[in-house]
């Protein structure tokens, strides 16, 4: 997060001519595609974009020949895909870096923008207390996972059913241990957000979930982050979200352009973040 910052202020990031980067999306994208691909770029190096079609991973090839092909031919995997152990797979087989741009479980490079929009915010992050509101997804996940690492506290409000999964809460609790944080999960938003400094929404309907979407609606019907809700966090809380919005359900119309939000400031740091990462794996 640091060395995304100094980027971000305008330092040039050390060179990573001659390095080929392999975006494979199994999903669309607009953030994820765009702004790794503008990291690649920025470094020097080359984005190849590959789409579900183009490859057929898992399907026309098997995954363990696609890992060792494309180690032939570039420098760093990043992957897109609706399945965590697709991308384990991948990884184990292929001797170059692969990258979680998106799974079913985690989303670990948006965390890590998360994160440092909240550091821009806040000036530090110590004792940082962040409560997500809505879906144990991959962005809850991830986002637990970073804020206790960094010794933060980590509340999610879900209604039953769709809490986080169990293993993300015991190495949620694990890690906390270690780092002097803390993790709770609770189903009432109104409680979750006491004190927070940062109040974190996502979609109720995710890709691949649209066959739940009635349901889903019902089961998260008062689980809206808007302005009641924000006037219970802290009075410095800012709100983010991964975007994109379905607004009239996690948020009202035009939420993200309140004065709590830092959505797009949120959006543009995964270029920095990305950028910061990639020149740790491709600038040698």
């Amino acid at each position: 997060m640091a060395r995304a910052r100094e980027l971000k202020a305008g330092e040039r990031p050390a060179s990573a001519a001659g390095k080929a980067a392999a975006l494979l999306f199994q999903h669309p994208s607009l953030r994820t595609k765009v702004s790794f691909d503008l990291a690649v770029h920025r470094l020097g190096g080359h984005p190849i974009y590959l789409g579900q079609q183009e490859v057929g991973l898992g399907a026309r090839e098997p995954v363990p020949d696609v890992a060792r092909v494309l180690e032939r031919y570039v420098d760093v995997v990043i992957f897109r895909t609706s399945s965590h152990r697709t991308l384990e797979e991948l990884a184990r087989h292929a001797c170059i870096p692969v990258v979680n741009a998106l799974s079913d479980a985690e989303h670990p490079c948006q965390a890590l923008a998360d994160i440092m929009t909240a550091l821009e915010h806040l000036g530090d992050l110590g004792g940082i207390r962040v409560t997500f509101v809505g879906d144990g997804n991959n962005c809850a996940a991830s986002l637990a996972l970073l804020t206790v690492a960094l010794g933060g506290t980590f509340a999610i409000a879900s209604p039953h059913g769709y809490h986080l999964p169990e293993g993300i809460v015991q190495r949620a609790l694990g890690i906390a241990q270690e780092t002097g944080g803390s993790f709770r999960q609770v189903e009432d938003p109104a409680e979750a957000v006491r004190e927070a400094d940062i109040v974190y929404t996502d979609v109720w309907v995710s890709m691949g979930q649209e066959g739940e979407a009635e349901k889903r609606r019902r089961a998260f019907a008062g689980y809206q982050v808007n302005e009641h809700l924000m006037a219970l966090a802290s009075p410095q809380a800012r709100f983010l979200h991964p975007m994109p919005a379905h607004y009239g359900e996690e948020v009202p119309p035009g939420f993200l352009e309140s004065r709590w939000s830092l959505a797009y400031e949120q959006a543009e740091n995964r270029l920095h973040i990305q950028t910061a990462l990639l020149e740790a794996m491709l600038a040698w």
